[in-house]
């Protein structure tokens, strides 16, 4: 069983935990992710490691609640433990070599993005990050992106934190002012990755995208997380979760991804129902 040491609210959807997992967390590095199950009957599900502490022993997660296993987990508290926490799983992001890099993150991919950012400051890169969110209330993580970053771009749609508009606008603005870029590295909606992929292709800028569609046994087994990059089919757990950014077919990915969405919302319904009952 593995105790969660730390729970704490992000925003109205989104909830960082904090799990005692130490051999997760010996290994754990930037952009894998673990599979877990809240108790024995419970559906896996994959959240990718948000950070770690080796000498602690502990792996922090970021979800958002979305559907019925992210409910439960949600409901879940200090002291409570998960059934299952397994990992980490996945091919560890590429930071080796890199001097200078944009880390761009929209939404609740900022969790994974973060990481990432805090590793290549780590590594002496200069680390120039743009974050988006829909608006204010939805922020997270804004200290500590801030505490890696030698430069840091808040941007929400509404204006109603840091700069009105997309990542994408700011961006652009900081590649047609001079700035030079060894990579960049996308993590959000994969929309938003879409539009990163085809902004950074006019300028030539390699660019990485995290890849975290549906994904069942994390061993590449069960298919369910199949991608077409470059003409071929990769799967995201064992091959990525990182991939060429101009390389991977969106359009394909987002068809596949909103599939899933009516069934989602009708687990997640029926178990919030469920926890009404119980409290009653």
């Amino acid at each position: 069983m593995y105790q969660i040491v730390k729970k704490k609210v992000l925003n109205p959807t989104v909830t960082l935990m904090e799990i005692d997992a130490p051999l997760v967390a010996k290994k754990a590095e930037p952009g894998q992710f673990i599979i877990l199950r809240v108790d024995a009957a419970g559906e896996r599900i994959p959240l990718t490691v948000a950070d770690f502490d080796r000498e602690k022993g502990t792996v922090t997660i970021i979800f958002q609640i979305v559907g019925a296993t992210t409910e439960a987990l949600n409901h879940l508290e200090e002291g409570d433990s998960l059934h299952d926490f397994v990992g980490p799983l996945g091919v560890p992001s590429h930071t080796e070599g890199l001097r200078k890099v944009a880390v761009v993150g929209g939404g609740v991919g900022c969790a994974i993005a973060y990481p990432i950012a805090k590793k290549l400051h780590r590594q002496g890169a200069v680390v120039h990050s743009v974050v988006g969110f829909r608006s204010h209330d939805l922020v997270i993580l804004e200290d500590e992106f801030a505490a890696v970053s030698d430069k840091l771009c808040m941007m929400t749609d509404d204006g109603s934190h840091g700069t009105r508009g997309l990542v994408t606008n700011a961006l652009k603005e900081l590649i047609e002012s001079g700035e030079q870029y060894d990579e960049v590295i996308a993590i959000g909606p994969l929309v938003m990755m879409k539009f990163v992929a085809a902004l950074t292709r006019e300028y030539g800028i390699k660019t990485v995208v995290s890849m975290n569609p549906i994904m069942i046994d994390g061993t590449g087994m069960c298919g369910g997380c199949r991608l077409t990059v470059g003409g071929k089919t990769k799967f995201a757990c064992v091959d990525g979760p990182d991939f060429d950014g101009h390389e991977v077919d969106f359009d394909e990915a987002m068809e596949r991804a909103s599939m899933y969405r009516p069934f989602e919302q009708a687990r997640r319904e029926e178990t919030c129902n469920l926890f009404k009952k119980e409290v009653r």
